[in-house]
Parts: C-alpha cells; sequence; structure tokens
C-alpha cells in the first residue's frame, strides 16, 4: 500500500464531498481505538471544523485514557479540531431504569449504547452543521457486519470502509497514531467485561481478511483440499456471521405496489 498517497486520497475524497454537501465539518465518534483514531486524524487533515467526540458509558479506563489522550493529540496538532468530553452513563442508566427488565439481555443493551452514542453524534452535527463520520473498515462493514444496525452503522459518510483493518494499522503509523492505540487488542466498547471483537467474533481481523479474500477468488482459483482446519473454522466463521448480518449490509427491503394495484 502506498500510504501516503493513500492518506492523502481520503483526505482529498473528504473535503470534496464535504464542499459539495454545503456543510460545515465532520463529526467523529472517537473510543480508544484504532479506526475512529485513524478517521478523526484524515477528518483533521482536510483543515475543516473536525469535532472528536469522547462518549464513555460505563467505559474501561484504559479505553477512557486512550481516547482522551488521543483527543488531546489531536487538539494540539490541529487547530480546527474541538475535542468533546460528554458522560453518557447517566442518560444510559435511565434507559435502564425505564426499559423493562424482561428485555434487557446483552446484546440488547450493548445496541443500545451503540445508539445513544449514534443519537448524540447528530445532536451536535445537526446544532453545528457536520456530517456524521463513520470509522467501519472494510472487514466489519461488508464481510462480518460487526457493528450496530443504526449505532455506529448510522453515519453520513464512511471514509476507511474500503480499508482492510491491515491497511487501517498501516496508514494510522503513517498518520503517528500512538502506539497505545495501535498495539491495543481491538474492541467495540460496549460491553462491561471489555470483550474483544476477536472474542465475539471467534477468528482474527487477519483471519477474517485472508476469508474475505479466499470467497473473493473465482471458483476455479480455489483449492479447498489444501486449506487446514483452522482455515475451514475460520470460513465457517465468516460465511455465518456475513450471512446473518447481510440486512445491515444491504438498502432497507420496500414491497414495490404493482402498477395495476393503483389502478
Amino acid at each position: 500500500m502506498q500510504i501516503e498517497k493513500t492518506i492523502h486520497h481520503i483526505v482529498g475524497w473528504l473535503d470534496s464531498y464535504l464542499e459539495k454537501s454545503g456543510l460545515e465539518g465532520f463529526c467523529v465518534g472517537v473510543s480508544g481505538g484504532i479506526d475512529s483514531a485513524v478517521t478523526s486524524t484524515l477528518c483533521a487533515r482536510t483543515s475543516r471544523s473536525t469535532m472528536v467526540l469522547n462518549m464513555p458509558i460505563f467505559q474501561a479506563s484504559d479505553q477512557l485514557y486512550r481516547s482522551s489522550a488521543h483527543n488531546a493529540w489531536l487538539q494540539s496538532i490541529y487547530k480546527n479540531v474541538t475535542p468533546v468530553d460528554l458522560d453518557l452513563t447517566p442518560a444510559f442508566s435511565s434507559i435502564q431504569e425505564n426499559f423493562p427488565s424482561d428485555i434487557q439481555d446483552g446484546l440488547t443493551m450493548a445496541n443500545t449504547r451503540a445508539r445513544l452514542r449514534m443519537l448524540t453524534l447528530y445532536a451536535f452535527a445537526s446544532h453545528h452543521r457536520l456530517l456524521v463520520t463513520g470509522t467501519g473498515n472494510k472487514v466489519e462493514d461488508f464481510g462480518v457486519g460487526f457493528f450496530t444496525k443504526y449505532g455506529d452503522g448510522g453515519v453520513d459518510i464512511s471514509p476507511i470502509a474500503d480499508l482492510f483493518k491491515s491497511e487501517v494499522y498501516a496508514l494510522a503509523r503513517g498518520l503517528g497514531i500512538s502506539e497505545d492505540i495501535i498495539a491495543a487488542p481491538p474492541t467495540d466498547g460496549l460491553w462491561e467485561d471489555n470483550r474483544t471483537d476477536e472474542g465475539q467474533i471467534g477468528a482474527s481481523y487477519e483471519e477474517l481478511e485472508w476469508a474475505m479474500a479466499h470467497i473473493a477468488l473465482p471458483e476455479a482459483n480455489k483449492n479447498h483440499s489444501v486449506l487446514n482446519n483452522r482455515q475451514k473454522k475460520v470460513l465457517k466463521i465468516y460465511k455465518k456471521h456475513h450471512a446473518a448480518n447481510r440486512h445491515k449490509m444491504d438498502p432497507i427491503p420496500v414491497c414495490m405496489v404493482p402498477g395495476h394495484l393503483r389502478k
């Protein structure tokens, strides 16, 4: 990958899209992870107004430290960056108090956290006339669908959604992202036990990239007989998540009414 040219290309794309939108800048949720760190830095490089929101909800201290440190680093270099710290724990606790207890399973409430953050991002973006900028990479967005529908998947633009996770890491180093962030195990930050992405999915991003590339090969170029047991398991994991989360990647189904019924 040509890192500097790729950075220049994405920054140019962001700037061009913003110009056409008629809005004034970008709004990015920063989690302490590598995807949001790269996305926010790319936005900052446009020299356009960039608001970076740190929105903890019962957050692990290491995640909170990394996100706060990243936002401070951005602001020290890019004068167009405005960091915002907003503790959403009280708002989430209020939701917990008002939701019926019998629907508060782990996944439902993890997704509720993501949707509360989306609501917050759009509140700030609407008021300041900004584009909510997505932080999902290619494997998450178009491979296994590892994001919350109308949560972190609810965005206006997705500047790194065509980058594999390995390419995000390459850009992070080119952008000077903190080694603390680069070295941190990827996590969605939606669970109180701080579980990792790999622990939830069952495979590493490196393995998922391999599976995504393998499936994209023409059938004539695939040699299934030489796959080892782990590769076969990873393929199964990838296909399972891709199928289950297809509804997140496809447009919303619309029931088309035939013309003869309109007469």
